[in-house]
């Protein structure tokens, strides 16, 4: 691994589980969604990401035809940027309310807070929006890791899988592709980073995939099954 000044980190199958996100996060929202529309639908920041449901469900033009689509999109488990905004609000009362903390696999975040204050900047990618995101990661069973990051990043940048989207990001950063690292569990993603000229590592945690990748399977990534193995050189 050579120097690096960043680190970039995706949430789920990453530092935390799939099976919370799929378990926990998507039926709360899945419930709540009626309940919240109705009551928070004239906000103009719902009200933006509701239109913005129409735009892709022509048939959904009333709230309730919308919500249905929604539902319908979390049980796909569609990556759409609406759903994710709408998806972070919900959620943020399920937090306040202390109905759950997100979870976070101790080794990712005992790495985080090392890098950290080894001076590595930390970043974080999601398909999850930003919002989501820092619900997440100030809600966490670790505590509240938000002062740890430097920057965020959902889809509104670019598609996880798209290369343009990392050299994007990395310019926002403002260091060399080179010196920044992204981890995944997604090798398509990890592929796209590698084209923008990121270092890259595949987190391979068997609490989500229980059968591990082998070496064709990685495409030549660094596989690891655990934060501990990763040693960023800074």
């Amino acid at each position: 691994m050579g120097v690096v000044q960043a680190v970039l980190t995706d949430i789920e199958g990453t530092t935390s589980s799939i099976s919370f996100v799929k378990d926990v996060l998507f039926p709360y929202a899945r419930r709540a969604l009626p309940g919240f529309v109705a009551a928070h639908g004239d906000d103009p920041d719902v009200r933006r990401w509701l239109d913005a449901v129409s735009a892709d469900a022509p048939q959904a033009q009333e709230d309730a035809a919308r919500v249905a689509v929604l539902q319908d999109w979390i049980d796909a488990d569609r990556k759409h940027t609406a759903l994710k905004a709408l998806q972070g609000m919900v959620w943020e009362a399920g937090y306040r309310d202390a109905d759950f903390t997100a979870h976070m696999y101790p080794d990712a975040a005992q790495a985080l807070q090392d890098w950290y204050g080894e001076g590595l900047a930390l970043y974080v990618y999601s398909s999850g929006s930003v919002p989501a995101q820092k619900l997440f990661f100030g809600h966490s069973d670790a505590g509240d890791l938000t002062p740890l990051v430097s920057g965020w990043f959902d889809t509104e940048i670019g598609g996880k899988r798209e290369r343009d989207s990392y050299a994007r990001i990395v310019e926002r950063i403002g260091v060399a592709p080179r010196e920044v690292l992204f981890l995944s569990d997604v090798v398509a993603e990890l592929d796209a980073a590698r084209e923008a000229g990121l270092q890259t590592v595949l987190l391979d945690r068997l609490e989500d995939y229980p059968t591990p990748r082998d070496a064709a399977a990685c495409n030549g990534h660094a596989r690891v099954t655990s934060f501990a193995q990763i040693e960023p050189a800074a």
